[in-house]
């Protein structure tokens, strides 16, 4: 790049994931000469009912461009398919005022199909992370499309950039491999103290300093409307456990009110005294409690990824994550009651595994701002028509 005026990258923000993810790479970005950063938040970063996380960004020292309000109340799938279109109109006010270089987005959420669609009608050249994983539900055909609209690529594990180019994006096109969330993990002071957790939220007071687990449900869209028996499977396996836990409540998806009010009657009529409930934690606080919990128990993609740089015993619900690549650390189960509770038994009895650099080595993020800096942007995708490995290339 030899001209010297700083690249403008945006980064969309689209929720708590997302943002622990992105945090490392907008470090690297920010202090990057030839980089600018922007900002660009939205989903539920930017809702109330989800204590506005666009504040922790703020709190944390990067701009915030755009606030953009998508998302249409319901919680279903005509809401979420109706969010994408008003994403679309959104984002492309955005990014027509922005006029960013690059966009970088991340992972599979429809918000961020939206602004993939927006951007890449708009000329902008797209570098997508984590494309080429294999996930359940709505979630991987998104992945998918992303992919195909994106310019560059920077995907979790080799064997997403390998089927990238089995997918025909062209492997010069990807640029390393690597989640920047390691580097978050690689950096972690793990201590966690009590008030952490016990200063927000609702419910018992828990002990980090005594087994405990944490549990996540998220809606698998796919599965809408039939999975309330796997919702009341999850809950009555907690309750079978009684260890201490910590809930976080579940995404904006298709189905999250199911489990949202599931979990609200649980407390009602079981009052149980080992259940705290949280809305919402700072990236280095969750990846806190990841780190020292006994076991975590649920369908949350950060289970898998975020879990196994600390190598926390997982037990994996249902097909939300079917197919997804994962280390020894985690193991599903069928959303059946008995089955939740002898593998979350088992995990706890095994203890922790070993750490894991599946998906990064823990020094992405600097990876991702050089390949930003130094890149040759583009608009014309052109598919890769002739089958080459990128692992073979790339030894």
């Amino acid at each position: 790049m030899s001209s010297s005026i700083p690249r403008k990258v945006c980064v969309l923000l689209i929720d708590r994931a997302n943002y622990s993810r992105l945090k490392p790479a907008m470090r690297a970005i920010q202090s990057h000469p030839r980089l600018d950063l922007q900002t660009l938040v939205s989903g539920t970063m930017v809702l109330e009912r989800f204590s506005r996380p666009v504040e922790m960004v703020r709190a944390d020292g990067f701009p915030v461009d755009a606030e953009v309000y998508m998302e249409l109340e319901g919680s279903t799938p005509v809401t979420m398919a109706k969010s994408i279109g008003m994403g679309i109109i959104e984002f492309s006010n955005e990014l027509q005022r922005l006029e960013p270089d690059i966009l970088l987005i991340n992972g599979d959420r429809y918000e961020v199909l939206a602004a993939a669609i927006s951007g890449a009608y708009l000329n902008v050249c797209l570098v997508h992370l984590q494309g080429g994983e294999i996930s359940g539900s709505i979630d991987e055909s998104a992945r998918h499309a992303i992919s195909k609209l994106a310019h560059y690529h920077f995907p979790g594990t080799a064997q997403g950039a390998d089927y990238l180019v089995r997918m025909g994006e062209r492997p010069e096109t990807i640029l390393s491999v690597g989640c920047p969330s390691s580097d978050l993990a690689r950096e972690l002071d793990r201590t966690l103290t009590a008030e952490m957790v016990n200063c927000r939220g609702s419910g018992a007071i828990i002990d980090v300093q005594r087994p405990f687990l944490l549990s996540l449900f998220h809606p698998t869209t796919t599965e809408y409307g039939d999975d309330l028996d796997q919702i009341q499977q999850w809950l009555e396996a907690l309750a079978t456990l009684a260890m201490p836990t910590l809930l976080l409540w579940p995404n904006i998806d298709a189905g999250a009110d199911h489990i949202s009010k599931a979990i609200r009657r649980f407390r009602d009529r079981r009052k149980p005294n080992w259940l705290r409930t949280l809305i919402n934690l700072s990236p280095e606080v969750y990846l806190k409690v990841l780190a020292n919990a006994a076991c975590a128990v649920g369908n949350s993609s950060s289970f898998i990824r975020d879990g196994s740089f600390f190598g926390t015993p997982v037990v994996l619900i249902g097909n939300r994550q079917g197919g997804r690549e994962r280390d020894e650390h985690a193991v599903q189960v069928a959303p059946s009651a008995e089955m939740i509770v002898e593998s979350v038994r088992h995990q706890i009895a095994h203890g922790r595994y070993p750490p894991s650099t599946l998906y990064g080595d823990g020094h992405v993020a600097s990876r991702l701002a050089r390949s930003l800096a130094d890149v040759e942007l583009y608009t014309q995708k052109r598919i890769h028509y002739v089958y080459e490995s990128w692992q073979r290339r790339a030894a």
